[in-house]
């Protein structure tokens, strides 16, 4: 096994880098993202017309988020993020230009294809990429700087979207959406790809992510095949159909790559369905409608520091890693019962966990993954998010309807206190004599 070089090299570390976060801040620089409810309402959307077109909207993403994984595993990892801003620009323009429901269902469908082809290819070669260049213990920390870029991209969207609609009203607020997406295209052809044959890729070393501290005991028998024994795309070249199989095959033989697909999929996705919901909660405080996006901001800056956060993150074990999880359901859980605006600095705090909690759980995917089907294991661990999306906001609907706005945040974030129950649970189950934890977080397998 030949190791890993000691001295990484940078400057191809900085262009992955930076190629990678302007990307993500021009992909969510969207001004119609602040404004699109809105926009459905004054072109007379009723409220269950809207909701439907959530309802497309994510299923757009469930339908071709694991094809599109496939297709960047067999095609091109950069050539499906140069797409995805285009595809969802096409529908940016269809609904300034042809304000219906038919065109914004249309557009639904091209958002939720666009999201798809990223999800899955992004990870899958920034991971790859880091790996070749040595340097793939930066994962989590280059990951979690991504999103925070993103994150950014939102605020700047909801700082300009006003401005820009009280100057050139909805077509200038498109044309200036449709402008980001073509930026971000442009950028995405800065990604560097390499793709070597099967008959020249070699054995690496394990990668750091899935790494003990130095001195730390040997790891457990049931973590043998938590890193994998070769290169990441070590399978052969496999058409689409195939790649599709192996990634499948993959989650449902292998415990470990299943066990992180699942903890992904619940970390993600009950901070992700409860976001929506913010503004409503904000309203149950008592305040006016124009102190809202205040009380949001608050929670986009926890968003921001806990991707940042993941360097230090990244030294969490397994009671770590539950004790973070246990902090998000208990301070989501407080800040919304609480029922005053003093209840988001909490929930602040939570969302800021929730956003480490996913970078970590998504390092800890990519660290199990192995052959050539990155990008289709990561977009099945897309698509499980989605489906507990949907799931979570059928089951909020029915708690808020019996209970309020609060009371079914509090129970949905209870998820979280339960999930880290879990892992501590099997954790003392399984742990020998030593008591010996992965670095790698989220628990035993």
């Amino acid at each position: 096994m030949t190791p890993i070089a000691s001295r990484v090299p940078e400057p191809a570390v900085r262009r992955l880098t930076a190629t990678l976060y302007g990307y993500a801040f021009l992909s969510d620089l969207v001004l119609l993202y602040p404004l699109y409810v809105v926009f459905f309402a004054d072109t007379g959307l009723s409220v269950g017309q809207i909701a439907s077109l959530f309802v497309i909207w994510s299923a757009a993403g469930i339908l071709f988020e694991v094809p599109s994984g496939a297709w960047a595993d067999v095609l091109s990892r950069r050539l499906l993020l140069c797409l995805a801003p285009l595809v969802a620009a096409a529908g940016f323009a269809l609904w300034v230009l042809l304000p219906s429901y038919p065109a914004f269902a249309v557009g639904f469908l091209l958002w939720g294809a666009g999201g798809a082809l990223v999800s899955g290819a992004l990870e899958a070669l920034v991971w790859t990429e880091l790996d070749r260049l040595g340097a793939v213990g930066r994962y989590a920390r280059v990951l979690g700087r991504a999103r925070t870029a993103g994150v950014l991209g939102v605020v700047v969207s909801g700082v300009l979207a006003g401005p820009v609609l009280a100057v050139g009203g909805y077509p200038v607020v498109g044309a200036a959406s449709v402008l980001a997406c073509l930026l971000a295209t442009i950028v995405a052809t800065r990604f560097p790809e390499h793709r070597p044959p099967a008959a020249v890729r070699v054995p690496v070393a394990e990668p750091a992510m899935a790494a003990r501290p130095v001195g730390a005991a040997p790891s457990r028998p049931d973590e043998l095949d938590t890193a994998p024994p070769a290169s990441p795309d070590d399978d052969g070249d496999l058409g689409w159909w195939d790649t599709l199989r192996a990634g499948v095959s993959q989650v449902r033989t292998r415990p470990p790559v299943r066990a992180a697909v699942l903890l992904v999929a619940v970390v993600a996705a009950d901070w992700g369905a409860l976001d929506e919901y913010t503004p409503l909660l904000a309203l149950d405080t008592g305040v006016g409608a124009q102190a809202v996006p205040l009380l949001l901001l608050l929670l986009w800056a926890g968003v921001t520091v806990g991707g940042l956060l993941a360097p230090a993150g990244e030294r969490l074990g397994s009671r770590g890693y539950a004790a973070l999880l246990g902090l998000v359901g208990v301070a989501l859980a407080a800040g919304a019962l609480l029922r005053h605006p003093a209840g988001f600095i909490l929930l602040a705090v939570a969302f800021g966990a929730a956003q480490l909690a996913t970078v970590l759980a998504d390092a800890r995917l990519q660290a199990r993954i192995t052959g050539t089907s990155r990008a289709t294991v990561t977009s099945l661990a897309g698509m499980a998010t989605d489906v507990l999306i949907i799931v979570t906001y059928a089951g909020y609907g029915l708690l808020a309807t019996a209970a309020g706005n609060a009371v079914a945040f509090a129970l949905t974030a209870g998820a979280y206190v339960v999930v880290a129950l879990v892992l501590l649970t099997r954790r003392r189950r399984t742990a020998g004599p030593a008591g010996v934890v992965a670095v790698v977080p989220g628990g035993p397998d």
